[in-house]
């Protein structure tokens, strides 16, 4: 008996259907990448980079760099497979089912934990607006589940609200944002910035310690590519919104935090707990009488809406790369169920896991043991998980040019394609790096438990194919 090993897998088994709900046109599909990207770390951001001096700056734009790298593979990618699942998609079509699986196991698991860690931190802000939020646990417990449901909610109600919700939150959190990072130039004050290189580092040391902070600033490029299957004419608009997107929030953080620099003294943005609402108050103080309140209620205002516009877009993508994986036979077969353009089952597994993870925080909050509490180590495991379909698809990038195949290559455009997967590998080969190696541990160990998984839907799968024969 010979064994023959399959070829990889161009294209999914069955086409996708339409959408039965409102699909996203190129703002609303932009706003998804800005939106998930901008989450809440811009608003303490500037504070962690200071110790750096302003020579974190320069980390930031060598990461801008492989972020816009990767954002234009992403939308070569796109445009040969403009179908729901990104990552997955590519993974699958260049490297087979297993390789496509790791990359959908992997990002789910990164979206359901996140999601519970964006909860979390936005009743944060919220307990600034409402303090009778933060005075009990179950008060905190239960406006994180509500923080949560909601954008699922608006997720079940079809992809029109998902759109609706999205576009509006990026615009409002986008707002005070560009009004310090564009305000801020006129009260922009040289002798705030401090020390150019504060930590005595080298340059290479220097730009390497300052860019673990900020590595996973860009996370959410991929943002499009997942719900490719939503985007009206994918191979056109999700490339686009990728690269408009991905350019957009790097915009927002280096104009913000350069304005920040200039607005906060050095020696007290070091220490800053809020550094937004120092620039404000800097910004609007007749003299130096600011109390914090007006500059703290607005960027606490600003930071809840983005977090739960950040909730809505990344609800989405939690539900389409399971539902990518379930059509090929990969995961259950209830989450490839769509209704109103939106995998159901997909968002309430993921709300419900999400749900439990935080009410399991908030009861335990330190492990109920003594050791690290399992929240703490499912978010350091995301930081993991969250490169894995990065390195996948730049992976399946390189493996397309090299194939050679005249269906898969612009000949014309070949040495750019090369050289900017080459980049967006090696971007993606820092994030992983960054993580740090308590998350690469603990993030492979979570990656292969998903193993059992495929080999159960892999085996049933088998079995379906070869009864009729028998």
């Amino acid at each position: 008996m010979t064994s023959t090993v399959a070829p990889p897998i161009e294209t999914s088994r069955t086409a996708e259907p339409r959408p039965q709900g409102a699909r996203f046109g190129l703002p609303v599909a932009t706003c998804l990448v800005m939106g998930n990207i901008v989450g809440g770390g811009i608003f303490l951001l500037p504070a962690s980079v200071a110790p750096f001096g302003t020579f974190s700056l320069v980390a930031f734009a060598v990461l801008t760099v492989g972020a816009i790298a990767l954002a234009l593979v992403f939308g070569r990618l796109a445009h040969r497979h403009p179908q729901t699942g990104g990552p997955y998609v590519y993974a699958r079509a260049a490297f087979g089912d297993f390789a496509g699986f790791l990359a959908a196991w992997s990002y789910w698991i990164t979206t359901w934990v996140s999601n519970a860690a964006l909860a979390v931190a936005a009743v944060g802000y919220l307990s600034v607006l409402f303090p009778a939020i933060g005075r009990h646990a179950w008060s905190t417990c239960l406006a994180a589940l509500a923080v949560q449901w909601l954008p699922a909610l608006a997720n079940l109600a079809g992809t029109r609200y998902v759109g609706a919700v999205q576009l509006i939150s990026t615009v409002l959190k986008f707002a005070p944002l560009l009004l310090v990072a564009v305000g801020g130039i006129c009260f922009f004050d040289p002798a705030n910035l401090g020390p150019f290189q504060a930590t005595g580092q080298s340059a290479a040391g220097a730009v390497s310690a300052s860019a673990a902070i900020l590595l996973f600033s860009y996370l959410g490029v991929e943002s499009a590519a997942v719900s490719a299957g939503e985007v009206r004419d994918p191979a056109r608009n999700v490339g686009r919104a990728t690269i408009l997107g991905t350019a957009g929030a790097a915009t927002v953080y280096l104009l913000g935090t350069l304005a920040v620099f200039g607005l906060v003294p050095h020696e007290k943005l070091v220490s800053s707990q809020a550094p937004f609402s120092d620039a404000v108050n800097a910004m609007f103080s007749t003299g130096g009488g600011a109390d914090g309140s007006w500059g703290g209620t607005l960027v606490a205002c600003a930071a809840v809406i983005s977090m739960v516009g950040a909730l809505n877009g990344w609800t989405l993508l939690s539900a389409q790369t399971p539902y990518a994986a379930a059509r090929d036979g990969l995961f259950p077969k209830v989450f490839a169920t769509k209704r109103r353009g939106v995998p159901v089952a997909g968002v309430i597994v993921t709300v419900v896991l999400a749900s439990a993870l935080t009410v399991y925080n908030s009861a335990f909050p330190g492990g109920g043991g003594g050791s690290q509490g399992l929240f703490e180590i499912l978010v350091l495991v995301t930081t993991f998980t969250a490169t894995v379909p990065y390195l996948l698809s730049t992976a399946a990038q390189i493996y397309f040019l090299a194939s050679g195949r005249s269906e898969r290559v612009d000949r014309g455009r070949l040495v750019r394609d090369a050289l900017l997967a080459g980049l967006a590998f090696a971007f993606s080969m820092w994030l992983v790096a960054g993580s740090g190696y308590a998350a690469v541990y603990q993030g492979v160990l979570f990656l292969f438990a998903g193993v059992l998984g495929y080999a159960v839907m892999a085996g049933k799968r088998h079995r379906a194919a070869v009864a009729p024969a028998a």
